[in-house]
This record gives C-alpha cells, sequence and structure tokens, in this order.
C-alpha cells in the first residue's frame, strides 16, 4: 500500500466499497482504477512551493480532516425534498434533476426525451454507453490532479444531459446537488457530463447546497461538450454552508461556430475552488464565461480560469467580479492562450474586486499566452475600496450610511447579474445576494 493509501486511510476504505458494487460496467471500471492509481501517487496538492495552480490556496484544512463517503438512504429525505423550494431556483417547465448525499431521487426529478435527454448517469451508462465511454473522461485529466482524480475514482453516478440535434426551443435543465449533513465530516463526488450536439439549444443549471452545519467536502467534475454550431448557455451556483469545502472542475470543449455562455457565482464555503478551463477547438467558436463571488468572515474563495484559443476566428470574454468583507480572501486566475494557428482572435479578460474591509485580500493575476500575431486581445485587473466621494453624494441626497453602502455594492455586483437570461434564475440571485451584502459601515466610519 502507498503512503498516500497510509496517509488517507479512509479514502483507501471507501474506495474498497465502491469497487465492491458488482452492478457496474466492467469499463467504468477501467476508467476508475488508474484514477485511483494517480490519487495514491500524488494525493492532494498541498505543497505551496513550486506549485502554481495552488499558489495562494492552502488546501491543508482539507487534506488534514477525514471526510466519509457513504450515501445515505432515500428514505431519510422528507425534510431536504420539502426545503428545496427555499434553497434552489426553480420553474415550471425546467426539467429538474436532483441528487441528495449523491443518491439521486426520482421523486423530485423529471425527464424528458424530446429535444434534450436528462438522466442519471448511470442510465447513461446503459442507454448510450459508447457516446459515454467517448466522452467521459476526456476532458477532465487527472494525471495532475489530486481532486479530479479521487472524483474519477468514485465514479457511480451524476447527471447526463445530451441536448439533440433536433432542438429548436431552448430546454432548461436544472441539477442540483445536495448535501443533507446526515453523515457527518461527509463528502461527495458530483460528476456531470452534457453533450450539446451539432445545432442543439439548452441552458444548463448547476446547483451546490447544503443544509450542513458540520464539516463536509464537495469534490465535483463537470464536462461540457458543445458540438458544431450548438448554443450552450451555463450557470454554476455554489451555496455552500460556512462550514464546507468545494472543489469544483468544470472542462468544456467546444467545435466550430458553437456558442457557450457560462455564469458563476459563489458564496459560503470556508474554501471554495472554481477551476473552469474552456477549448475553443473549433473554427469561429465564441466562449462567454462570467462571475460573481461575496466571501465573508475568514472564507476564501478561488478562481482559475483558463481559455485556450486553439483554431481561428474564435472570440471570448473573461469577466469575474469579487466582493470581500471581514478577513477573507480570494483569488482570480485568469489565463488566455491564444496558440500559432489561431488567427484573428478577439479576446479578453477583466477581473474586478470591491473590498469592503481593509483586512480583506485579493491576489489577482490575469495573463495572456499569445502565439499568434493577428489578434485583438486585452486583460485588466482592479481592486479597491467604496468611492467616499460617491458615499458622500449619496449621503447628501438623504441616505443613510447602510442604505447607501448597500446600493452601491449591488450596483457593483448587478453588472454580473444582469447578464442572467434565465429570469426565475435572476430573481433568485438577486434575493440571495441581497440578504448576503454586507453594509460596509464600518468602513466608512469617518464619513459623515
Amino acid at each position: 500500500m502507498s503512503d498516500v493509501s497510509s496517509k488517507y486511510p479512509q479514502y483507501t476504505h471507501d474506495y474498497d466499497l465502491v469497487c465492491s458494487n458488482k452492478g457496474k460496467a466492467s469499463w467504468l471500471e477501467e476508467i476508475r482504477q488508474p484514477a485511483w492509481s494517480v490519487f495514491n501517487n500524488i494525493g492532494f496538492p498541498t505543497a505551496r512551493r513550486g506549485n502554481e495552480k495552488w499558489k495562494y490556496t492552502d488546501i491543508r484544512p482539507i487534506a488534514n480532516q477525514t471526510f466519509i463517503y457513504g450515501p445515505t438512504s432515500s428514505a431519510d429525505k422528507s425534510l431536504e425534498l420539502n426545503s428545496l423550494d427555499n434553497i434552489i431556483p426553480n420553474s415550471d417547465g425546467w426539467i429538474n434533476l436532483v441528487f441528495i448525499d449523491g443518491v439521486y431521487q426520482s421523486d423530485a426529478s423529471e425527464k424528458y426525451l424530446d429535444s434534450v435527454e436528462v438522466s442519471t448517469l448511470s442510465e447513461a451508462f446503459e442507454n448510450h454507453e459508447e457516446l459515454v465511454k467517448k466522452y467521459l473522461g476526456r476532458e477532465a485529466v487527472y494525471s495532475d490532479d489530486g481532486f479530479t482524480a479521487l472524483n474519477t475514482a468514485f465514479i457511480e453516478d451524476g447527471a447526463f444531459v445530451l441536448g439533440k440535434a433536433s432542438s429548436e426551443s431552448n430546454s432548461v435543465v436544472n441539477i442540483v446537488f445536495l448535501t443533507s449533513g446526515k453523515v457527518s465530516n461527509c463528502v461527495t463526488y458530483p460528476r456531470v457530463l452534457v453533450i450539446a450536439q451539432p445545432g442543439s439549444n439548452l441552458s444548463v443549471l448547476e446547483n451546490y447546497v447544503s443544509l450542513c452545519d458540520s464539516s463536509s467536502l464537495t469534490n465535483s467534475v463537470t464536462e461540457i461538450y458543445v458540438e458544431e454550431n450548438a448554443t450552450l448557455k451555463h450557470y454554476r451556483l455554489c451555496l455552500e454552508r460556512e462550514q464546507g469545502f468545494h472543489i469544483g472542475v468544470s472542462r468544456v470543449c467546444q467545435e466550430t461556430s458553437s456558442t457557450f455562455t457560462s455564469a458563476s457565482f459563489a458564496l459560503g464555503a470556508a474554501i471554495g475552488r472554481n477551476d473552469f478551463q474552456v477549448i475553443l477547438d473549433g473554427e469561429g467558436a465564441t466562449c462567454n464565461l462570467a462571475g460573481l463571488y461575496l466571501t465573508l468572515g475568514d472564507q476564501h474563495q478561488d478562481n482559475f480560469i483558463s481559455i485556450d484559443h486553439a483554431k481561428p476566428n474564435g472570440t471570448s470574454r473573461l469577466f469575474y467580479k469579487g466582493i470581500l468583507d471581514g478577513s477573507s480572501k480570494a483569488v482570480f486566475g485568469g489565463n488566455v492562450t491564444v496558440r500559432k494557428d489561431a488567427q484573428k482572435t478577439d479576446a479578453l479578460q477583466t477581473d474586478k474586486n470591491l473590498l469592503l474591509s481593509d483586512t480583506a485580500e485579493i491576489d489577482s493575476k490575469p495573463s495572456l499566452l499569445i502565439y499568434a500575431d493577428d489578434v485583438v486581445c486585452g486583460h485588466g485587473a482592479t481592486a479597491g475600496h467604496i468611492d467616499e466621494d460617491t458615499m458622500f453624494y449619496m449621503r447628501s441626497r438623504g441616505l443613510d450610511m447602510e442604505t447607501a453602502s448597500r446600493i452601491l455594492i449591488h450596483a457593483f455586483a448587478a453588472e454580473i447579474l444582469d447578464q442572467v437570461e434565465l429570469l426565475p434564475l435572476g430573481e433568485f440571485l438577486n434575493n440571495i445576494y441581497d440578504e448576503c451584502i454586507p453594509s460596509a459601515t464600518l468602513s466608512f466610519g469617518s464619513v459623515q
């Protein structure tokens, strides 16, 4: 047994239990076993020196805890199922796929088989075996990523979305992963596979929420394939509790003339990581990534975003905003690569941060790696406090300190919130951020 196995004995114990399930396809074991070997070799990325991807995020609070994998019985889920409407966005006409502690909840889910096919991964293993074998794990490479390797080693089920080529309307798929808290120090491994076939048009929501008051770990991996002339709108919501840890990996591959739009929203987790990579692997592909994160207290949010222009005439926009209060910290690593043959690329990345206290910290590192000579590219990053002149102006119009500061903070966030095209989701997010936005009155105690 390796050193990693002896260092993380609980993961070894849980993996042996997963392997004892003989009901899964044999080729799935061929995916899981190599991933488990990689995790045994590299473990978690606790080293800070020489590890640029994790330079500003210390995950030892995760590595040093024991998290237990064990999906609880669906018979114990009545409280959570009755509470879903209060903690996730929903709307009539949306196709819901709900998992609680890793277990699919058929009584809270619907499946649709017209313009989009929605099912569990375990069902897709049987109904679309060749398609799943082709795409599962293709972009989510784990050779140097312990978290992705661990997720892959624990694949048992997940969400499968297939946007069909005959799709004419925009179908909305709402995927929910809920941690119930019925098992203390629990870990879940959500897995999502989305395939938008040529000419399809759909929207996909990923919701990660928790009712858990104890420490928990969500280690998720999402793979999205947007094929020729397909359009996919993607939203990712990370709404964990303050004792939770969330490591999310998303990999997107776009083909010719495809359009991919994504907006990520994060608040709540003690340590949150949004590792999002897109490759524009077809000529004329368009990608638009936006994000909004709010950190309070001692929370830490890490956004590691990469866009790879592999083919010519591609367009990308990367725009993230952060609101930080207390002693919280955030990281933004934005990397746009333009390969030699990706001529006529148009790329722009921006990161803006609003610091509400003197002890909040943002580490922002946008970068461009350009190997083509006929491109239009730019990047920028800013960080600062609420402008005191603006605050004085609003106070002079009769607004008290708290009301004025909340208006300014919400206006800062609105530039991202307004990009949400789904009205029910937009209303839900506006309400969530309104409840969580601090007043920032301490930052302006001297303003009269």
